[in-house]
């Protein structure tokens, strides 16, 4: 019965050491903490999850806001123009297409517009050697070129505004001064102020004898020497004369540019739907691709999402617009879309599009963009989305989120350190419990020699 006392033997002390304590300590730490670290383990998860929603949201915005009457890229969807040229005599261009007029325009071009550029005859001997040729004027400027070699009156002239000049060198040996405006159009044309009637001072008059050696007055003589003519830009456009000094003119925001006179062209101008069928088609894409993404969570028995209640009222906001009839007494059904009521999906046929718009986009725009007094559809989707909307309540939940991750980790490292200065207290308390234990054991020890003494002297 002495054995018995107390349930303590021999060694019972030995019992109360770190391992026992390490057992103690790892049970206590998987039923308060290792909870807590699975829960930060699925923020990871849930940040994934809220970015892929967001990139989503995004792209359905992106395609939605070209419907939109709040949309800025400056381009009107329903209202896409395409434009081809019959002919080679001119090319076109517009800084916005669909704002041009349908329809077809007939171009003659008549004359290109040229600059002017001048040429003497062949001059021997080197670009070094002195002009001496007098006073010249050109465009205003008076210029002597007595002194002057031919290198340095190049660079004077250069000096003029509007006119380029080089020294060209000839096949035949020598060289030859030339002189050329800038900038074509016959209001550009060099004024090389002649002193008398007969004709400009580098030679066709008395002036500088040995540039221009010809006589003004001589048509075919001075085309030696005026090799290209300063002259507007002339075209007919649907019977109408225009004129510029360069070879472009502007009509009704078309920029038409001639290339070469002769035959006439026409450019055509239509209504082009075949953009706007692929953006719808975008549209429709980036909206299921967004709801499978926020339904595939909200109905997962796995998904790390905290509060699916969040996503589903920012799909609902979508549906909700989605399915409307904006400004018109139509729906989406009624311009090539149709619900899949086994996916969810929306279904969109370009061939149903197109014929929905054969007599014009009006009543699709009365849909999607509808007026600021009642907004289409994609206004309305585009409002719900954008920072004051679904985007804002993503942003909510991110902040929400990062709280609640931030708080988790504090109540982790809360819990680590209770744990670690409970088990901290134990080890001391379980150090003087072996003490009094081995007390208490050696006092036994005692008392049991005693006894067994006492039975063997009786």
């Amino acid at each position: 019965m002495a054995n018995g006392i107390l349930g303590l033997g021999s060694g019972q002390a030995a019992s109360l050491n770190s391992d026992l304590i390490e057992k103690l300590k790892a049970a206590d730490r998987k039923a308060t903490i290792e909870p807590l670290e699975k829960k930060l383990e699925n923020f990871t998860s849930e940040k994934e999850v809220i970015s892929k929603i967001s990139t989503k949201v995004d792209v359905l915005l992106n395609a939605v806001s070209l419907f939109s009457l709040n949309q800025s890229s400056g381009v009107n969807s329903f209202n896409q123009k395409s434009a081809n040229v019959m002919g080679d005599g001119v090319v076109f261009d517009s800084d916005d297409l669909s704002s041009l007029k349908i329809g077809s325009l007939s171009v003659k071009v008549e004359q290109l517009a040229q600059k002017d550029a001048w040429q003497t005859d062949i001059v021997s001997g080197s670009k070094s050697d002195l002009v001496n040729q007098g006073k010249i004027t050109i465009n205003g400027k008076e210029i002597d070129t007595d002194g002057k070699s031919y290198t340095d009156l190049v660079k004077e002239i250069n000096n003029i505004d509007g006119v380029q000049a080089s020294l060209v060198d000839s096949s035949s040996g020598g060289f030859r001064l030339s002189l050329k405006s800038t900038e074509t159009g016959l209001g550009n044309k060099i004024d090389f102020n002649s002193k008398d009637v007969s004709g400009n001072n580098l030679g066709i008059s008395d002036g500088a004898k040995g540039l221009f050696e010809a006589d003004s007055t001589n048509e075919e003589t001075l085309k030696k020497y005026n090799v290209l003519k300063a002259q507007d830009m002339q075209m007919k456009v649907d019977g109408v004369d225009y004129s510029n000094s360069t070879n472009t003119v502007t009509i009704d925001g078309l920029k038409i540019t001639a290339t070469k006179t002769g035959g006439e062209s026409t450019i055509n101008i239509d209504n082009d739907t075949t953009t706007l069928s692929k953006q719808m088609q975008d549209f429709a894409n980036a909206y299921n691709d967004l709801r499978t993404e926020i339904e595939n969570e909200i109905y997962s028995s796995e998904s790390s999402i905290y509060d699916k209640s969040a996503l589903r009222d920012m799909l609902s906001q979508i549906k909700n617009n989605l399915f409307g009839t904006g400004n018109s007494d139509k729906s989406l059904f009624s311009f090539g879309f149709s619900f899949d009521e086994k996916s969810g999906n929306l279904n969109f046929s370009t061939k149903d599009f197109e014929a929905s718009i054969k007599n014009g986009t009006k009543d699709l725009e009365d849909l999607f963009a509808g007026v600021p007094e009642k907004k289409g559809i994609a206004t309305l989707l585009d409002e719900t989305i954008s920072i004051s909307g679904v985007k804002k309540g993503l942003i909510d939940y991110e902040l929400s989120m990062l709280s609640r991750e931030e708080s988790m980790k504090k109540d982790k490292e809360l819990a680590e350190t209770t744990l670690d200065n409970k088990y901290s207290i134990m080890a001391q308390q379980f150090a003087s419990y072996g003490v009094i234990i081995n007390q208490m054991e050696a006092s036994f020890s005692s008392l049991k020699m005693l006894i067994a003494q006492s039975q063997v002297s009786n």
